[in-house]
């Protein structure tokens, strides 16, 4: 998997999803599937690069239309309430409940090469994840 292995710094080359010419993509290759069972419903975690930093437990939610950050990664990456920006809709968690998000803060994703900016919404929501990136 691609984004398994990614590298330590930006290589100063703007992307092509933040040129607006290309969408975040997220790669297997066929030894990726060693070992699987085909067709599958498993949960898709994978770690992933957010704000410079290699995050563990993001779950690629093919459901999802926006990106949810929790409150173990928003105090990890020593962001302050200052950072984020007003979100004025509610959301409904996985067990259903009402759940007011703190805001917004933008951050970015690096897959590969590929850096793309990304909106998520701070909940301070229990998960077993950090946090929750849409499928692409």
């Amino acid at each position: 998997m691609s984004v398994a292995q990614l590298p330590a710094e930006n290589d100063g080359r703007e992307s092509k999803r933040t040129k607006g010419m290309a969408s975040l993509i997220l790669r297997f290759s066929n030894e990726d599937k060693i070992g699987t069972i085909q067709p599958h419903d498993d949960t898709l975690v994978i770690t992933l690069r957010i704000g410079g930093y290699d995050v563990k437990r993001v779950l690629v939610d093919q459901g999802s239309v926006m990106e949810v950050m929790y409150p173990d990664l928003y105090k990890g990456l020593k962001l302050r309430p200052e950072d984020l920006t007003a979100y004025d809709s509610s959301l409904v968690s996985f067990e259903g409940k009402t759940v007011i998000p703190r805001g917004q803060i933008r951050l970015p994703i690096q897959t590969g090469l590929d850096i793309v900016e990304v909106d998520f919404i701070v909940v301070d929501a229990y998960s077993p994840y950090t946090a929750i990136v849409a499928r692409p």
